[in-house]
Order: structure tokens, then C-alpha cells, then sequence
């Protein structure tokens, strides 16, 4: 195949050699892709598939291989969820969440809650949530009124969150409350490892969502529901400094999710562009197709770049990580919904029929501009990055 082609991830990798990137496309092509379309019409939770990612190492790629993850890097972790939404966008999502879940655990669970909930996860033994949105706050978490109350045995917690990726099959949850009002986010809210089997937790209901079908998502309702004090996910009062750790690398991962959608978009394109004819000549001859299809493999590319940038200066801890992993999640989102759109174009009526990959495609893409942050929360944070809140712009100009 030619370097152009979309076919195989342009994402580079560090720890992953080109036998374990081979594993991982091979995986892709005969396990995820053939069942997508079958996942996306019955909103199906795909477990088996899971089980089988967990025995090949695609869950935990950053957490330490002593933990039970694959002791890659953040780049690594960029190629498998690009790779993974080439297949479909919803396993791709699976992957991610026990990313970051994983990674509050491997930074600071005991070892009991290694031992309980991370080591189970990453083998998905156990499956996670991850409990932050609320109907009054999701990017906003100096909003968050799910409480937690110390009591003599441990903590009653009380509240709801909403939107919540793995609410009606998780088997635990990650549950961001409040432990002091007083001091809010910056002080004052706590992590918590939950069971939802326990007594007083309840799952509210399932959506039904756009794209993304096979990605479950739903409402956890927490009633007074007793925990343990070990039940607290490193120390009090520090949920908001986790979260922040957490944050980029999440960006990161749907930015390689976004990619992924991109490439099987243009994918679906230039083949339909080669393969369709009319007036004797395929489609693709025409400029009016070609160009739209230059510009998002340029775009695509352009995307993959700052991406692996964003990925490096994250495993480095670089001051500028933050700032590119969410210059990389607005720009591959924002250039997946464009491009699954050429892709509809390219295929003009048939583009519109459930059944073909684009149309799934176009509703899969549409979410990454809104979860992890939206794109106008992404643009605060660069802005805020350029233009510092002090500096009086119009009076530097004088």
C-alpha cells in the first residue's frame, strides 16, 4: 500500500513494536470492524469482545505493566484508541474509559484497591464507570451536589449523575462528591470507589443515543448508601487535582478516537471514489470529489501530528501538555464530523442509508465534539493559554 493510504494508522507508537502493531490491526480488521454495524442497530454491550482485547494487553496501555497494564505511553495509548475506532468508535470509548479510570487507580489506590478493583479491571473481570456529570454539572465541577457524609463506620453517600459511559453494566463506579461544601472543588470533593451492587444504589435508566449505539450510557441514583472508609480513592478533598491529571490524557484518547473516525471515513471514501463510475469514468476523476478527499487526508494527517505532539509532551510533563491535548481534541473533532461528512457526500444517496459505514460514521462523529470537554471548552482553555488573564492587550499596543 502506498504511504497515503488510510488503511493502516499513520499514529506512532514507542513501546509497541511492529509485531504488537500488527496484532492490533489484525484484531481490528477481523474482530471489530465485521460486528460493527451489527453492534450500532442493536445497541448490543459487546463483553466477549472485550474479554478477548483484555487477553491481548488494550486495556491499561499506560499503566505499569506491575499493575497489570501494558507500561506504554501516552503515544501508545494514542495509536490503540485511534486504531480501535478505526474498527468502532464504542470500543475505542470502552478502551478510554478504563484508561482513566486505571489511571486514578494506579496513582492512587491503596494496594487493597489494586488488588479489588484494578487488577479485575484491567484482566475485565470486573467493569467500570466512571461517575462525574451531574444535571447542574459536567465541565463545571464546582457544581457537583452528590454528597458524601462521614459517619462512625465510614461515609453515607447521597445524590445522582447522569450521562454516566457504563452505567447499566458497570459491576463498580468512580463517584466524584462532595465531602466539604465549605471549601468546594478546591478542597472539598472526594473520590470514591463504589460498588452498585450495594444497597441504596440504583441505575436509573439507559439512553438511546445518536451514534456511539454500543457504548452504553445511563443514571446512577445513590440513597443514602453506606460505604466503608476505604472506600475513599486517595486522600479527601483532592478529587479536583485528580481530575485534572486525568483530563488531558482523556482528551487525548478522543482525539485519537476522532482520528479513527476520520480514517475510516476517508477510508469509505476513496474506495467509493474508485470503485463508482458515471459518464464512463469513476467519480473520483472529477476534482469537485478529488479535492474534498486531498483536503481531509491533508487535514487527517495535520491532526495525527499534533496529536502525537500533544501525546509526547504528556509523557514528558511538559507545562504545555494540557494546552495541546485539547488543541488536539478540538482539532480532530472538529475535522471528524467534517470528514464523515465528505464521506456521505461521496457517496451521495446511499451515503443517507442506515446500513453503510459512513452513514454510522456521521452520527458516531458527532459526540466527540461535546464529550471530554466540548470544542468551545477546549477553545477557553487554549485562549486562556494564550492570552493570560492579567495582561492588558490593548495596552500593550499603545
Amino acid at each position: 500500500m502506498s504511504v497515503m493510504s488510510p488503511r493502516r494508522s499513520a499514529v506512532p507508537s514507542e513501546v509497541l513494536g511492529a509485531d504488537e502493531r500488527r496484532l492490533v490491526h489484525e484484531f481490528v480488521d477481523e474482530q471489530i470492524r465485521p460486528i460493527a454495524a451489527e453492534l450500532d442497530q442493536s445497541e448490543r454491550f459487546p463483553r466477549e469482545l472485550y474479554l478477548e482485547m483484555a487477553k491481548i494487553g488494550l486495556f491499561g496501555t499506560t499503566v505499569a505493566a506491575g499493575l497489570g497494564g501494558a507500561g506504554g505511553t501516552p503515544l501508545d495509548y494514542l495509536f490503540v484508541m485511534e486504531s480501535l475506532s478505526y474498527g468502532y468508535a464504542s470500543v475505542a470509548d470502552q478502551c478510554g474509559l478504563i484508561e482513566i479510570v486505571g489511571s486514578l487507580l494506579a496513582a492512587f489506590g491503596t494496594d487493597e484497591q489494586h488488588e479489588q478493583y484494578l487488577r479485575p479491571l484491567l484482566c475485565y473481570g470486573r467493569t467500570c464507570a466512571y461517575a462525574l456529570t451531574e444535571a447542574g454539572a459536567g465541565s463545571d465541577l464546582g457544581s457537583i451536589t452528590t454528597r458524601a457524609v462521614r459517619d462512625r463506620d465510614g461515609w453515607v453517600l447521597t445524590g445522582e449523575k447522569i450521562y454516566i459511559h457504563n452505567a447499566p453494566v458497570a459491576d463498580f463506579a468512580a463517584v466524584l462528591a462532595v465531602t466539604d461544601p465549605v471549601k468546594g472543588k478546591r478542597g472539598g470533593i472526594s473520590v470514591f470507589l463504589v460498588d452498585l451492587d450495594l444497597p441504596g444504589v440504583s441505575r436509573a435508566y439507559q439512553e438511546h443515543k445518536m451514534g456511539q449505539r454500543a457504548s452504553q450510557v445511563g443514571g446512577l441514583v445513590f440513597d443514602e448508601v453506606r460505604l466503608p472508609a476505604d472506600a475513599l480513592l486517595g486522600e479527601e478533598g483532592h478529587a479536583f487535582g485528580y481530575m485534572m491529571e486525568v483530563l488531558a490524557k482523556g482528551r487525548l484518547g478522543i482525539a485519537g478516537l476522532a482520528l479513527g473516525i476520520s480514517r475510516a471515513a476517508l477510508a469509505a471514501a476513496v474506495t467509493q471514489a474508485g470503485d463508482r463510475s458515471q459518464f464512463g469514468v469513476p467519480i473520483g476523476a472529477n476534482q469537485a470529489i478529488a479535492f474534498p478527499l486531498a483536503d481531509a487526508a491533508t487535514e487527517l494527517r495535520a491532526g495525527v501530528a499534533l496529536a502525537a505532539e500533544a501525546a509526547r509532551a504528556l509523557g514528558s510533563a511538559s507545562e504545555d501538555a494540557a494546552t495541546l491535548c485539547s488543541m488536539a481534541k478540538l482539532l480532530a473533532s472538529e475535522g471528524a464530523v467534517r470528514h464523515a461528512d465528505v464521506a456521505v457526500q461521496v457517496f451521495g444517496g446511499s451515503g443517507y442509508i442506515r446500513g453503510y459505514e459512513v452513514e454510522r460514521l456521521y452520527r458516531d462523529a458527532r459526540i466527540t465534539r461535546i464529550y471530554e470537554g466540548t470544542s468551545e471548552m477546549q477553545r477557553l482553555i487554549i485562549s486562556r493559554a494564550l492570552l493570560p488573564r492579567n495582561s492588558d492587550r490593548r495596552g500593550e499596543r499603545r
